[in-house]
């Protein structure tokens, strides 16, 4: 099955980094990326699916409640596709927004980069 690069960014974000139960997670996984992907957050770079698995996992026990949300249209053009996000607690204003955008070759993202442009405090439920 080949997929479109703009349900390949939306799967990445939802079915990926939103997704809480592993075999699920796994699953988009292996469908979405390369085995040898690449992603570039702003202070890292992570190296195959593995290590992406690795990091997702790593960053949903860090934010516990976030979601991702997306922003907006996501944009393509030929192999290469955007896609804004909102990140923070689910019930509330994104803490973080930014920007996903992907290489995608045969079917799956082989190079992501994660762009911040923009971190918040979260609302306190005490304001």
């Amino acid at each position: 099955m080949t997929s479109s690069v703009a349900d390949l960014l939306r799967r990445n974000l939802l079915d990926v980094f939103n997704e809480r139960d592993p075999d699920r997670r796994a699953l988009a996984i292996a469908e979405i990326y390369a085995d040898d992907v690449v992603w570039h957050e702003p202070d890292r770079v992570v190296r195959g699916r593995k290590a992406l698995a690795s990091r997702a996992v790593e960053l949903q026990a860090e934010t516990p409640g976030w979601v991702f949300r997306p922003a907006g249209p996501i944009s393509v053009t030929d192999d290469l596709g955007h896609l804004g996000f909102h990140f923070g607690p689910a019930d509330q204003p994104p803490a973080v927004i930014g920007m996903d955008i992907a290489h995608c070759k045969d079917g799956v993202i082989v190079e992501l980069y994660t762009l911040v442009t923009e971190i918040r405090q979260p609302s306190s439920a005490d304001a």
